[in-house]
Order: C-alpha cells, then structure tokens, then sequence
C-alpha cells in the first residue's frame, strides 16, 4: 500500500486549480511514460544460466512478475484518471460547499445556502466486460497502482490542512448480493487504509449506510472498484437491485465515481435497466478479450522467451511461437505458466532444450484445473497487445540484450533423465543417453568422425546398406546384435 505525503502540481484546468484533492494526484503523464509505469520486465543475466540447476530454478520465479501492458490499459487508466479528477471537482476541502456536504447528508442539509452553492455531484461510472482469466483483475492491479492509495495533507498554500485522502479502494462483489455484505468490505477497506484499527459495523442496514457515508465523506474516497459483479446474477430475489440501488446512492448522493468489473452476464443485467447501464458506462465500458495470433503477440512472447534460464540456449521459432498461443489460448498469465513450468520440468536435465513436446508437457503440469476454460478461451477472438517501443529494446539494462554476448556456457552437473513423451529429438532408452547427449551437444563432433568419407563412399556403392553394415555403423536388428 502506497502512502505519500501531499505534492501539489498546478492543474491542468483553470477550474481545477485550488483544489487541494486535484493537485496532489499525480502529475499528468504522456503514453511512454505511462508504458514504463504499467510495465515490468524482468532483469535475466546470463552468468546467472551458468549457475548449478538447483539455483536457477529460483530464478523461474521472476517469470511470474513480467508485465505487458496492452492499449486497452491506455484507455482504462485515461478514464480512471479522468474520473477520480471529476469527481474530486465538486469537493474542494477549502469551499464552504464542501463543508457543508461534510457535516450533512443531501436529505437533512439546513435550507441555508453556502455562499458557494450546495454541493452538486460529479460521480460517473466505468464498467469493464470480460470472460474469466482474460486478465481483467490483472489490468486494474497494474493501473491502479499508478496512484497512491493513500495522499496525507498537512500544509497547502501555507495554511493547514490536516485531512486523509483516500484515492481508491477495491472491494470484491458479495456472492449474495447484499448490501451489508458490501458495506462490511468497503468499511474494513476505509480503516485498513487509514490504518486504524476495525470498527464495530453498525447492527441495521439504515445505521451501516451512515456509517459508511460518514467514513467515505470524511477520507475524500476518490475511485471505487468493486470487482465480481457477475456475482449479481446468483442474488436471491431482489438482491441485485437492492445493491444497485445503494450503489447509484453513492454516485448520485456522494459523488463517488465507480468501476464494475465482471463476466458478461453481468452486462445482459446491467442492460435490463436503461438507468443502470447509462450510469455503469457514463465514463467508460470496456470489454477484455483474448489476444490474437498476430505480430503483437509474437512481441509478447519475444519478451517472455528471453527470460530463460536453461544452460543452453532454445531460440523462438514459429512454431514454439504458435505451440505456445494453442496451449495458452492467447492468455498472456496461462503463456506465462506454462513457459515457466515448461523450464522447471528439463532445468537439470541432460538436455534442456525447449520443444513443442516440452511445452505441452508444461501446459500439463501448469494448466491442469483451468483445462477446459483454457479450451474454451481458444475458440475467442482477442485483441491485440502494446507494441513495445523499438528504442527502449536498445537502451534496456538488461543484459540479456547486450552486445557482445553470442552463447552461453554450458555447466554439466549430474543431470536426471526427462522423457519427454512424443519428443523424437530426446533419446528415450537410458542406455543410450548419455552418449547421444554428448554427441548432440558436442562442438569437436567433426574431430570424433573417424572415416568422413565413409557416406559418400557408400552412396556408390551398388548396395550402400551392405556397405554400411560391412563397416559397423547400420544395425538393421539392435535385439539380435546387443543382446
């Protein structure tokens, strides 16, 4: 959790300006700023691939902490922005509307008018759409860590101003829809924030939604998140109404913009009512899919095969390339997983080179509880990925990528024996493997030919397999001969 003390910045907008809550947000960023912050790219060096196997299967696990962004984050982090800004405009701490708003609830505020007006909300509404493990949850993570959780205020303009700004929560939809449910996450959310301790949720629904509009009001919550809505659709009779209706409450009433995040039936739900989906979408609906087989998933895969820590080095091909989008399904988490199990499974092995059969025995290890939603994702049409920025390949500090650097040495430890079922290119009895290893991996293999002149000697022969049994190097009966 990020807390950070307020750095005010000049907004943008002239009406903006003044507002405390506004210039503490952080600055306005352009896109290729904005990339380095919704991406990660981990550090892979290549002494670390000459380390002993038990060592490098450590390393596997940065693997996991890769991070691609695609342009539909451009999007959702432009409307997250725009909205928390939005909804911030109408509650400037220093306004007397503001305090007034603070102090009383719309329905017993005094007749009294604030020389400055009664408050008037600005809260909006974002939904994002898509099929589970599409990566939505994974994309809000990563966009919303480009704000603060928490902004503390003490001084601005030399005047004091000790309040909490609380820029964004996120909570997980309630699988009965209620709204004290709801109202228990976003209250034990608040605190956790503020770093108070737990308060005692009040005993009736009435009661827990002052409560929860006091503690919204008085932290400046600016964003609320809240994920699994698809969860509506399992509400008994009445509940995903209810639950709607408290939450265009906080919109209308509070000012707070929301996000919905959910699988698509909640989208058939939202277009039931033309009030709902008009305040779910006001700033934004998004919809998540699986990516294609085209270049920007190559760009993808191009930075996930780097991260590699076999002692020997497996190049991408098209079709490790294409292996690796069937077995994945064009879900960049799944690709992930199997790669990594895919190299955990050959690192300390006599042979750790990356096949197709090696990646299909990955995705076996890796995907075995999502197999038939991973089926099913591959028969989705997808979007496409952020294409990285070609300059930032050249000036990247991994080392991976310097001049200089051909091959990697090989450190031979004792190695296990990996079968790898349908691999012809593996030698599968062990008799023969260490020798067949050797030979496959062997650079002076030329010095260890005996007679080079033998195949072409033979191919003029009248019967070049006679020949070739004549000389020891055919065994048409391995059975008779070894036995």
């Amino acid at each position: 959790m990020r807390r950070e003390d307020a750095i005010y910045h000049e907004a943008i907008l002239p009406e903006h300006r003044g507002n405390p809550l506004i210039e503490a947000l952080p600055p306005k960023v352009g896109d290729d700023e904005l990339v380095a912050k919704l991406s990660h790219y981990p550090e892979r060096l290549v002494e670390e691939t000459t380390l002993e196997a038990i060592e490098r299967l450590d390393y596997l696990t940065r693997l996991k902490t890769l991070r691609q962004p695609l342009p539909l984050y451009f999007d959702v982090f432009r409307a997250i922005e725009m909205a928390i800004k939005e909804g911030y405009s109408s509650k400037n701490p220093l306004s007397p509307t503001t305090m007034n708003y603070l102090h009383y609830s719309s329905d017993n505020r005094p007749d009294i008018e604030p020389r400055t007006g009664f408050f008037k909300p600005k809260g909006s509404g974002i939904t994002i759409i898509g099929e589970s493990g599409v990566g939505k949850t994974c994309m809000l993570e990563q966009v919303l860590n480009c704000f603060p959780d928490v902004i503390e205020h003490r001084y601005y303009q030399n005047k004091m101003l000790a309040i909490p700004q609380i820029v964004w929560i996120k909570v997980d939809c309630p699988d009965d829809s209620s709204v004290k449910g709801l109202c228990h996450r976003i209250l034990e959310q608040i605190e956790q924030k503020l770093g108070h301790p737990p308060t005692k949720p009040a005993g009736t629904i009435a009661l827990l939604l002052q409560q929860i509009e006091s503690k919204m009001k008085s932290s400046f919550l600016g964003f609320l998140v809240i994920d699994e809505m698809q969860n509506l659709n399992l509400a008994k009779a009445g509940g995903a109404d209810r639950l709607l209706g408290f939450l265009h409450n906080l919109v209308n009433n509070l000012g707070i913009p929301i996000l919905f995040c959910a699988n698509p039936p909640f989208d058939e739900l939202l277009s039931k009512s033309f009030k709902s989906a008009r305040r779910a979408e006001s700033s934004g609906y998004f919809d998540v899919e699986l990516m294609k087989n085209d270049d920007e998933w190559e760009l993808f895969v191009d930075e996930l095969w780097c991260l590699q820590w076999t002692n020997v080095e497996t190049p991408l091909t098209p079709s490790l390339n294409n292996k690796l989008y069937s077995l994945s399904a064009g879900n960049m988490d799944l690709a992930v997983r199997v790669y990594y199990s895919a190299q955990k499974v050959i690192i300390g092995s006599s042979d750790e080179r990356i096949t197709e059969e090696v990646l299909e025995l990955g995705a076996s290890i890796a995907i075995r509880a999502t197999k038939k939603l991973t089926e099913e994702m591959r028969k989705k049409h997808a979007i496409s990925i952020l294409k990285r920025n070609q300059k930032d390949r050249n000036i990247e500090p991994n080392s991976h990528r310097s001049e200089g650097v051909s091959s990697k040495e090989i450190i031979y430890t004792k190695p296990k024996t990996v079968t790898v079922h349908g691999d012809l290119t593996r030698p599968h009895h062990p008799e023969f493997i260490d020798a067949l290893t050797d030979i496959g991996l062997a650079e002076d293999l030329i010095d260890r030919v005996l007679d080079t002149a033998l195949i072409q000697r033979a191919s003029l022969e009248s019967d070049p397999l006679q020949s070739l049994r004549a000389s020891g190097v055919l065994c048409d009966d391995p059975l008779d001969i070894f036995k």
